[in-house]
Protein backbone atom coordinates (compact mmCIF):
# COMPACT_ATOMS: atom_id res chain seq x y z
CA UNK A 1 0.00 0.00 0.00
CA UNK A 2 1.21 3.48 -0.81
CA UNK A 3 2.74 5.17 2.25
CA UNK A 4 0.77 8.41 1.72
CA UNK A 5 -2.48 6.45 1.36
CA UNK A 6 -1.70 4.51 4.53
CA UNK A 7 -1.01 7.78 6.37
CA UNK A 8 -4.34 9.21 5.16
CA UNK A 9 -6.17 6.06 6.29
CA UNK A 10 -4.63 6.32 9.76
CA UNK A 11 -5.56 10.00 9.93
CA UNK A 12 -9.14 9.19 8.89
CA UNK A 13 -9.29 6.41 11.46
CA UNK A 14 -8.11 8.70 14.26
CA UNK A 15 -10.65 11.34 13.22
CA UNK A 16 -13.43 8.72 13.19
CA UNK A 17 -12.44 7.53 16.67
CA UNK A 18 -12.41 11.13 17.90
CA UNK A 19 -15.94 11.66 16.52
CA UNK A 20 -17.09 8.36 18.02
CA UNK A 21 -15.77 9.36 21.46
CA UNK A 22 -17.56 12.68 21.35
CA UNK A 23 -20.75 11.06 20.15
CA UNK A 24 -20.63 8.59 23.04
CA UNK A 25 -19.86 11.33 25.56
CA UNK A 26 -22.78 13.42 24.30
CA UNK A 27 -25.03 10.39 24.83
CA UNK A 28 -24.06 9.83 28.45
CA UNK A 29 -21.10 7.45 28.17
CA UNK A 30 -17.83 7.92 30.00
CA UNK A 31 -14.91 6.98 27.78
CA UNK A 32 -12.43 4.96 29.84
CA UNK A 33 -9.88 3.98 27.19
CA UNK A 34 -9.08 4.63 23.55
CA UNK A 35 -7.04 2.12 21.54
CA UNK A 36 -6.76 -0.20 24.51
CA UNK A 37 -4.27 -2.97 23.78
CA UNK A 38 -3.69 -5.85 26.16
CA UNK A 39 0.06 -5.96 26.70
CA UNK A 40 0.82 -8.84 29.01
CA UNK A 41 2.33 -12.21 28.27
CA UNK A 42 -0.62 -14.02 29.80
CA UNK A 43 -3.05 -12.24 27.48
CA UNK A 44 -0.86 -12.04 24.37
CA UNK A 45 -2.78 -11.90 21.13
CA UNK A 46 -5.94 -10.57 22.75
CA UNK A 47 -5.99 -7.60 20.41
CA UNK A 48 -6.98 -3.98 20.64
CA UNK A 49 -10.26 -2.26 21.44
CA UNK A 50 -10.95 1.08 19.76
CA UNK A 51 -12.98 2.45 22.67
CA UNK A 52 -13.95 1.15 26.09
CA UNK A 53 -16.74 3.19 27.62
CA UNK A 54 -19.18 2.87 30.45
CA UNK A 55 -22.67 4.11 31.23
CA UNK A 56 -24.19 3.32 34.60
CA UNK A 57 -23.29 -0.35 35.22
CA UNK A 58 -22.71 -1.28 31.57
CA UNK A 59 -19.22 -1.64 30.17
CA UNK A 60 -19.15 -1.16 26.40
CA UNK A 61 -16.44 -2.39 24.03
CA UNK A 62 -16.68 -0.39 20.81
CA UNK A 63 -15.40 -1.10 17.31
CA UNK A 64 -15.20 2.04 15.16
CA UNK A 65 -15.41 1.70 11.38
CA UNK A 66 -15.17 4.43 8.78
CA UNK A 67 -16.01 3.95 5.12
CA UNK A 68 -17.53 5.89 2.22
CA UNK A 69 -21.00 4.76 3.30
CA UNK A 70 -22.48 3.61 6.60
CA UNK A 71 -23.56 0.34 4.96
CA UNK A 72 -19.99 -0.44 3.90
CA UNK A 73 -18.77 0.45 7.38
CA UNK A 74 -21.28 -1.97 8.92
CA UNK A 75 -20.08 -4.81 6.69
CA UNK A 76 -16.46 -4.03 7.58
CA UNK A 77 -16.90 -5.45 11.10
CA UNK A 78 -15.81 -9.01 10.36
CA UNK A 79 -16.31 -12.20 12.35
CA UNK A 80 -12.56 -12.31 13.00
CA UNK A 81 -12.64 -8.79 14.45
CA UNK A 82 -15.58 -9.73 16.65
CA UNK A 83 -13.60 -12.70 18.02
CA UNK A 84 -10.55 -10.48 18.60
CA UNK A 85 -12.67 -7.91 20.43
CA UNK A 86 -14.27 -10.62 22.58
CA UNK A 87 -10.82 -11.95 23.57
CA UNK A 88 -9.64 -8.44 24.39
CA UNK A 89 -12.77 -7.80 26.49
CA UNK A 90 -12.23 -11.00 28.50
CA UNK A 91 -8.59 -10.06 29.07
CA UNK A 92 -9.61 -6.54 30.09
CA UNK A 93 -12.05 -7.92 32.65
CA UNK A 94 -9.38 -10.22 34.12
CA UNK A 95 -6.95 -7.31 34.42
CA UNK A 96 -9.58 -4.89 35.81
CA UNK A 97 -11.63 -6.75 38.44
CA UNK A 98 -13.36 -3.52 39.53
CA UNK A 99 -15.74 -4.03 36.55
CA UNK A 100 -16.71 -7.59 37.51
CA UNK A 101 -20.31 -6.66 38.37
CA UNK A 102 -20.92 -4.70 35.17
CA UNK A 103 -22.99 -5.84 32.22
CA UNK A 104 -20.90 -6.25 29.08
CA UNK A 105 -21.92 -5.08 25.64
CA UNK A 106 -20.29 -4.95 22.21
CA UNK A 107 -21.19 -1.91 20.11
CA UNK A 108 -20.19 -0.56 16.73
CA UNK A 109 -19.86 3.08 15.80
CA UNK A 110 -20.00 3.64 12.07
CA UNK A 111 -18.60 6.84 10.59
CA UNK A 112 -19.00 8.32 7.14
CA UNK A 113 -16.76 11.32 6.84
CA UNK A 114 -16.91 14.22 7.14
CA UNK A 115 -19.58 14.05 9.84
CA UNK A 116 -22.09 11.18 9.90
CA UNK A 117 -22.00 8.96 12.98
CA UNK A 118 -24.23 5.97 13.67
CA UNK A 119 -24.08 4.10 16.97
CA UNK A 120 -25.25 0.47 16.99
CA UNK A 121 -25.67 -0.68 20.59
CA UNK A 122 -25.38 -4.42 21.16
CA UNK A 123 -24.10 -4.90 17.60
CA UNK A 124 -23.18 -8.53 18.30
CA UNK A 125 -22.96 -11.08 21.09
CA UNK A 126 -20.06 -13.47 21.57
Amino acid sequence: MNNALSKNNRRRGRWAEFLACWYLRLHGYRVLYRNYAVRSRQHAGAGEVDIIACRKKTLVFVEVKTRRSLQKAAYAVTARQKQRLTRAALSFLQLHPQYAGYQIRFDAVLVRLPLTVKHIPDAWRP
